[in-house]
């Protein structure tokens, strides 16, 4: 929402909007001359068409429920409401677009384009779904004739899009509260695809190879089979070295800072996108070089009595195994993109949603099992009503299941997960939060433990 009203400002809107939050993105979207009103009541919407003679439009997320005062005031007054897909659906049909889409990876993927274009001066707009690190925000209104979108799946809205490119990462089940199986999930996101212009997708997803034709395909696996590939030969902890294919000839090697083979097929897709928009393989080797990750995808926060605290957004079972495979690469390969090299890795994670746990709850067990040591925090229902056999505690025994010896402690609270960990930490130790709640406090409450005689209180 906050990246679609700051383009829409520089595109000479006049945009307001409200969050009872006061943050970083609410100062950028005021400084763009987007209207930010701290509560939201009905007479926000007064306000708003008090203003003007035009009939303000109104644009809500799936999170805005009905009985929301400014929703409930708009519709008493008769004013048309569009949901945020209706807003990204015009610009991404009014323009040349790319429009990545896919389970996992599409928010760094989407960001790895868009910041390989804008490093090839083709100055792009940008909607993405974290913060990118090139552009400090995430969104930006660009001159260039390309548009780069995250396309979300979790609702199905995607089938609106019309994208001169479609980029598929993955698929796999996920949001069971929208879907009610993977063939559900499936002829959604081809609907998508059949509305692309051309489509580029993941070869090494099994998913995609067997369910969808594109027009072209990407690798990190095999080189003859696939348009564009990129084989691995070098993985450490702070980056991947590989080659570059093109309809299996050798290209050049890429240097990528960013570590894990998930990582390599991201990069992998986002150069290939760009090649087939025109750009040069010499500009994108060197772009490549300074690539970052997004916002709170493996989120480097600081160094807290000697423990690394790192913040990624894993919510799934496939996503936390990559992350914490990435993680047990820097303590193993010796190099790391961290200021030191970890010596354990300390999951703490927050099971997200009760429909998703419930559907998952062997994967997750599976994925943490392999870290050193693993703190739950509360489950975040993200609203959802509690599934009767599903919860953290529940989520700790299937972990055991897998790995009996591994230290594993369930928290009661947020302020109980702080305790826990500086308790059960260790200097040197990879703390790694994962999860789509509020997990993503951990470094700041962290840094409010001390008492006043700078003690560190205990868990409980």
């Amino acid at each position: 929402m906050s990246a679609l009203a700051g383009i829409l400002s520089q595109r000479g809107f006049n945009v307001s909007g409200s969050d009872p939050r006061d943050h970083a993105v609410l100062t950028q979207l005021r400084r763009l001359g987007v209207r930010v009103f701290r509560e939201q009541s009905a007479s926000t919407i007064d306000a708003i068409r008090s203003g003007t003679s035009v009939a303000p439009l109104v644009v809500i997320s799936s999170a805005v429920p009905e009985t929301n005062p400014e929703l409930r005031a708009a519709r008493w007054a008769g004013l048309t409401i569009w949901h945020r897909s209706d807003v990204l659906a015009a610009l991404i049909n009014g323009q040349a677009s790319i429009a990545v889409a896919g389970s996992h990876g599409k928010t760094t993927t989407s960001s790895l384009i868009a910041t390989l274009l804008a490093a090839t001066h083709n100055d792009p707009t940008a909607v993405i779904g974290g913060i990118v690190p090139a552009f400090g925000s995430n969104g930006r209104h660009g001159e260039g004739r390309l548009l780069v979108a995250e396309a979300d799946e979790s609702d199905g809205s995607l089938v609106k899009f019309e994208a001169r490119l479609g980029v598929l990462t993955n698929l796999e089940l996920d949001h069971t509260d929208h879907y009610p199986d993977l063939e559900a999930l499936i002829g959604t996101v081809q609907r998508f695809s059949g509305r692309c212009g051309q489509l580029l997708a993941n070869r090494d997803c099994p998913v995609l190879s067997q369910h969808f034709r594109a027009d072209h395909w990407w690798s990190t696996q095999q080189a003859q089979e696939a348009d564009f590939a990129a084989i691995p030969r070098e993985c450490r902890g702070d980056g991947t070295v590989a080659e570059f294919f093109e309809q299996g000839r050798p290209v050049g090697t890429l240097t990528i800072p960013l570590p894990g083979l998930h990582n390599l097929s991201n990069v992998t897709a986002a150069v290939a996108a760009c090649r087939l928009e025109g750009i040069s393989f010499a500009e994108l080797q060197q772009a490549v070089t300074t690539l970052q990750a997004p916002g709170r995808r493996f989120d480097y926060r600081g160094t807290w009595q000697g423990r690394l605290v790192v913040d990624d957004y894993a919510h799934h079972p496939s996503e936390v195994q990559a992350t914490l495979a990435m993680a047990a690469l820097m303590v193993r390969s010796g190099s790391t993109t961290l200021p030191q090299i970890p010596g354990r890795v300390l999951a703490v994670f927050q099971p997200h949603r009760y429909s998703r746990t419930g559907q998952f709850l062997d994967g997750f067990a599976q994925a943490l099992s392999t870290a050193d040591a693993v703190l739950l925090a509360p489950l975040y229902s993200a609203g959802e009503q509690p599934i009767s056999g599903v919860s953290s505690e529940a989520l700790a025994a299937s972990i055991a299941t897998h790995n009996p010896l591994l230290a594993i402690s369930v928290a009661t609270s947020t302020d109980d997960l702080t305790a826990l960990v500086a308790d059960q930490s260790r200097p040197g130790d990879l703390v790694l939060a994962m999860g789509a709640g509020d997990i993503n406090g951990l470094w700041d409450r962290l840094n409010r433990l001390h008492d006043c005689d700078g003690s560190l209180p205990l868990a409980a």
